[in-house]
């Protein structure tokens, strides 16, 4: 059987993957077992357990202020803790999958293609994007750009002014398993529709919201690859 191991083994995505049945041994190490700003931890892991693939969940995320306010924790976090990844895995030839975020598209007209040109709305997408970076550069490697949430939906308001492709978690965990071999970049979402759309219909009392000062109008993606490859 063939070997998985995760990064933030402990994130919200996680837990979600955890429930659902797989033909994988799958490890969620914690980061005394395996530290992405440690390099040598992550090769004394790897070497351990030798898995196949190695997905990277592990991110500085919420809030997204964070990465405003700390730049030297993001770097680290997203951008110096994926390079090691990279490099481990290279190393060692390991399939990696990389979670980017479909916030470093310009959020302008929307619709992004995964060839479409790239501009970061924010420092977090900045931090994910630095990330890619690294992994683009190694070829056995998958890079997916999602923008997915918690269900149910955490806030009591939703914007009704941008456009998205919103998933929840456990919609990404079911699609895991069918995309591991694949390499280059992927989007990862639902259908293109206002965050306000997207909850109401599992948050009935969720309020409407103006996003314009926070974000452009529609960072929505084209997901007609990943459509071919699950409908295949």
């Amino acid at each position: 059987m063939k070997k998985i191991v995760f990064t933030g083994g402990n994130g919200r995505f996680c837990k979600e993957f955890k429930k659902i049945k797989n033909n994988y041994n799958v490890y969620y190490p914690n980061k005394k077992e395996l530290n992405i700003l440690n390099l040598s931890s992550i090769k004394k892991y790897i070497g351990k357990i030798k898995p196949d693939y190695f997905i990277h969940c592990a991110a500085l995320s919420r809030p997204m202020s964070i990465h405003e306010r700390n730049i030297i924790q993001s770097i680290n976090t997203n951008i110096v803790g994926t390079s090691n990844v990279v490099i481990a895995c290279a190393e060692k030839k390991i399939k990696l999958i990389y979670f980017s975020t479909g916030y470093v598209y310009q959020g302008t007209k929307g619709n992004y293609k995964e060839e479409d040109p790239v501009l970061p709305i924010n420092n977090y997408a900045w931090s994910k994007l630095g990330g890619e970076c690294a992994v683009k550069l190694y070829k056995n490697s998958l890079i997916l750009r999602i923008i997915m949430t918690e269900k149910p939906f955490v806030h009591k308001y939703a914007f009704s002014d941008i456009k998205t492709n919103f998933i929840f978690h456990e919609e990404v965990a079911k699609i895991i398993p069918r995309i591991l071999n694949k390499k280059g970049i992927l989007n990862i979402g639902g259908k293109i529709q206002s965050v306000f759309n997207f909850v109401k219909k599992n948050k009935k009392n969720v309020k409407k919201i103006s996003g314009k000062k926070l974000f452009p109008p529609n960072p929505s993606m084209n997901t007609k690859k990943l459509n071919k490859i699950l409908n295949n």
